[in-house]
């Protein structure tokens, strides 16, 4: 059977992309040529604050005092699960060395870049946990330098939580600014910080258009859309926890997509009913984003079977993809495009955003076809390098030298030529490039 929509969305996650690259260009060409004061001067009109960028190490325990034991608890449990698993990925990252051909030796390492910058979202909602995504894997890669910046709010500055997190987690330098003036403060090296080699961690659209503007430049983790999630079930799912699953994903903001395909019909039909539960239960700020994301970007997708549910999953490369369906080998084996997966219903987004181990620094906006999430090895650079013997270098000049004259790059040739000379003075070869 064809894919049925039993609700189909109105709007898709570029639908109210406004055209802010004009005005984020304009703020970062002042802050470049401005400095330190024009930086200033925007965390004065978009924060409000006009209070200390730096956090000094007094100002950094004063957080950590404000932030109950239990928390930090939570908080430094998170950071360990995390830990361990950018450790474990670092592990892959091995240091290759092989005989290409005899007397020809070549190898790749891996380097991490020496700084990074991590942005930490604090405006509608205080992402403490993307500090300990983002600070503690450029950590493990081994960074030299990891500076944060988060929004201050008016005369309180950053979140309590949100410096105690950023400080155990590893970060060198915390800074009190939101916005494309805290990415520009790091990417151009502003109040005493090094310039940093990669932009990572999320934020609003500006801050998205930031790093886009400035990749190239510096590294950057990924082009960010809005969050979004897709849940394949079949008829083994309960209902009630499909349609939370959903909500918990739509608060993330008003144009967050949340997507449900299924091959079970009674199954889709009754999440349908309970979402709207769901979501007017919520807390007033929670409740208006889930409801305009559900109602503007949610979608319910009855297929034929989990093949067709599978092939649609691909289609649509969510950033998140949970299975809660039979069969999660199958699932497994089959699924391709995501930024990261969650089997079974023992597990939900939820605990791969706050505390489960594997980064929530994910693809969105179906980037999942050709990238993964943050790890470490974004924070890694992995290059080459070769050295031969003179017997070795003798079929590789010579290959070179002809090759260069076929595509007419004489002075490429002649490097081949002067050592095949230097090295072989009795030698004759044929060194001209012919079709």
């Amino acid at each position: 059977m064809s894919r049925e929509y039993l609700k189909k969305a109105p709007k898709t996650s570029s639908t109210d992309a406004g055209d802010v690259r004009a005005t984020v260009q304009g703020i970062l060409d002042e802050i470049e040529a401005g400095g330190e004061e024009a930086a200033r001067k925007y965390a004065k009109q978009f924060d409000r604050y006009d209070g200390n960028i730096v956090l000094t190490d007094d100002e950094i325990a004063a957080a950590a005092d404000q932030v109950s034991q239990k928390l930090k608890d939570d908080i430094r449990f998170a950071h360990d699960n995390v830990r361990r698993f950018a450790e474990a990925q670092m592990e892959t990252l091995i240091n290759v060395e092989t005989e290409i051909v005899p007397g020809l030796v070549a190898g790749q390492k891996s380097i991490p870049v020496r700084a990074a910058g991590c942005y930490v979202p604090g405006g509608r909602y205080s992402h403490v946990a993307s500090a300990i995504m983002t600070v503690t894997t450029a950590k493990v890669a081994g960074c030299e330098h990891i500076s944060v910046c988060s929004p201050p709010r008016p005369e309180v500055g950053i979140n309590p939580a949100i410096v105690y997190t950023a400080h155990i987690c590893g970060a060198d330098s915390i800074l009190a600014l939101g916005g494309v003036q805290g990415v520009a403060a790091m990417a151009f090296g502003l109040f005493g910080q090094p310039e940093s080699d990669i932009l990572v961690g999320p934020g609003n659209q500006f801050v998205a258009e930031a790093k886009r503007i400035l990749f190239g430049r510096v590294g950057i983790d990924m082009f960010a859309g809005p969050t979004d999630s897709l849940i394949l079930a079949d008829a083994t799912a309960d209902a009630d926890i499909v349609a939370a699953d959903l909500v918990g994903q739509a608060e993330h903001g008003y144009n967050s997509p949340v997507w449900l395909v299924t091959d079970n019909r009674p199954l889709a039909e009754k999440v349908l009913e309970l979402v709207p539960q769901h979501i007017e239960s919520l807390p007033d700020v929670n409740r208006d984003n889930a409801t305009a994301a559900w109602r503007d970007y949610g979608e319910v997708i009855l297929c034929g079977d989990r093949e067709q549910m599978a092939a649609t999953s691909d289609e649509y490369a969510p950033e998140h993809l949970t299975v809660q369906a039979q069969d999660l080998g199958w699932w497994l084996d089959r699924l391709k495009c995501y930024g990261s997966l969650f089997l079974g219903e023992e597990t939900t987004v939820a605990f791969g955003d706050k505390a489960s181990g594997p980064n929530h620094v994910l693809p969105t906006s179906g980037a999942a076809r050709y990238t993964g999430g943050l790890s470490v090895h974004k924070y890694m650079k992995i290059v080459t390098w070769q050295r031969a013997t003179r017997e070795g270098a003798k079929p590789i000049a010579e290959a070179t030298a002809r090759i260069s004259r076929l595509e007419g790059m004489e002075g490429h040739a002649r490097t081949a030529d002067i050592r095949l000379k230097k090295y072989f003075p009795n030698e004759a070869f044929d060194l001209t490039g012919s079709v």
